[in-house]
């Protein structure tokens, strides 16, 4: 009687720690589930989001973009492909030409994004210079991405600095909301465009684009490190 009382007790432990494995699997699958959940809403509503945006900067943009030699992504950069017209070759120094422009373009853009629909869900608006992958008659691969880095970079700070040292109304208002956000950043040639035939278009690589990235985007990115 002894060993079957031992027997049971041993069977009594091992269907315990089958249930309490259960348990344990079962609220994994259901954090899973609700991790799954949160991501899947927040992409819904950073979906919706998107979308909305890339109306409005259509609404308010479209009759500028063909004379400025601009265009809106489907991602919502906003893109001037121009190279002659923003700056001169191997030049930082902003043309007057792309001054005008930025003088009515900025104000404009912040006043759609500071508006209390998009306001509170901006995390960040990047100026970006990017490049061609050529400069003169440089051989070394070194030397041809450390100088269109360096041009790149200093295109952005210097678009980013006109910007935001315009006096229009609606820039001062936002200045310390802009210092939050705003950020410049060189991409050198490291995205290039490409045309339908697969070589690169030289003139449109050559670009300076206002980029916005959501609160959304940095919720999901949050969480797909947890899940890691």
């Amino acid at each position: 009687m002894k060993v079957n009382k031992e027997w049971i007790n041993i069977s009594d432990m091992m269907s315990g720690l089958m249930m309490v494995f259960l348990f344990i699997a079962i609220a994994f699958m259901v954090q899973i589930q609700s991790e799954q959940q949160a991501v899947k809403e927040i992409a819904m509503t950073y979906r919706k989001s998107q979308q909305s945006l890339n109306s409005d900067l259509h609404k308010e943009f479209e009759k500028d973009l063909k004379q400025w030699g601009a265009e809106i992504t489907k991602d919502n950069i906003f893109r001037f492909n121009s190279p002659e017209v923003l700056f001169k070759a191997g030049s930082s120094e902003i043309s007057n030409q792309f001054k005008i422009i930025l003088d009515d373009f900025f104000p404009r853009y912040i006043k759609l994004l500071t508006s209390d629909k998009y306001k509170n869900e901006i995390d960040e608006i990047r100026v970006e210079g990017h490049t061609s992958n050529g400069w003169g008659n440089a051989k070394s691969k070194s030397a041809i991405y450390l100088n269109n880095m360096q041009l790149s970079q200093n295109r952005a700070n210097n678009v980013l600095t006109y910007c935001y040292k315009n006096n229009d109304k609606i820039i001062q208002n936002n200045k310390r909301w802009l210092e939050k956000q705003l950020r410049a950043n060189g991409m050198s040639f490291a995205k290039l465009i490409y045309k339908e035939n697969g070589k690169q278009d030289f003139s449109k690589s050559r670009r300076v684009e206002f980029r916005v990235l959501t609160k959304a985007q940095e919720k999901i990115y949050k969480i797909i490190e947890q899940l890691k």
